[in-house]
């Protein structure tokens, strides 16, 4: 899967989330990798990962301390690719709710991130997803292929009421773990995912090589 031009990524490092994953994962599929919150080497990399662990809202004060918020901002302002994981995904949406407390993200899409309603969370292992037409995230990918979750909040509701009608729409990839809840999106610039792809094997490394392919 190694790709025949390699690309500079940058897995931004604010102190949460599977950094040395994601840069095997990324290296495994012929990517230039390095970990960094330097502020020039995140501007400038073909891509940006900004992987996430834990609380939103512990995330999202460790990503505001190392200007990671202000550089995801500044990237897709100038149309450079950005691909959220996992917590890195929940805080690209307007707010999360953990334990009845409410935490501002980065408010790239609408929309809150809240417990998921399951009858056994966290939702931890192995599922398939439900990915739209047309989708270039899952480019080459059956539609049985297996990606690994771990997390116990998710967003349930997908609302785009404040996207511009002249902007293309999201591709938005959904799972099932006791309810449905937004696995994946695609809107420009910006990708990301709920399930890990470091992790999901030959499925993740196939995903990432899609993201790779379109810095």
């Amino acid at each position: 899967m190694e790709l025949s031009t390699r690309k500079s990524v940058v897995v931004f490092d604010y102190g949460f989330g599977n950094v040395r994953s994601a840069e095997r994962a990324l290296a495994h599929v012929g990517a230039d990798v390095s970990i960094t919150r330097d502020y020039d080497r995140a501007m400038n990399a073909d891509g940006l990962l900004v992987p996430g662990v834990g609380a939103f809202a512990a995330c999202m004060k460790g990503l505001k301390q190392a200007r990671g918020d202000w550089i995801v901002g500044r990237r897709l302002a100038g149309g450079r690719p950005v691909m959220g994981i996992c917590v890195g995904m929940q805080i690209l949406f307007a707010r999360g709710i953990e334990h009845g407390v409410e935490t501002e993200g980065l408010d790239e899409w609408p929309g809150a991130v809240e417990p998921l309603n399951a009858p056994v969370v966290p939702h931890m292992g192995w599922n398939t997803v439900e990915a739209p037409a047309g989708s270039e995230l899952f480019k080459g990918l059956d539609a049985d292929a297996r990606f690994y979750f771990v997390h116990s909040y998710a967003v349930r509701e997908w609302s785009m009421e404040n996207t511009s009608p002249a902007l293309r729409p999201p591709k938005v990839t959904w799972s099932t773990h006791g309810e449905r809840f937004v696995a994946a999106v695609e809107n420009g610039a910006l990708w990301a995912t709920q399930f890990h792809p470091e992790k999901s094997g030959d499925a993740g490394a196939q995903l990432l090589t899609n993201w790779i392919g379109t810095l």
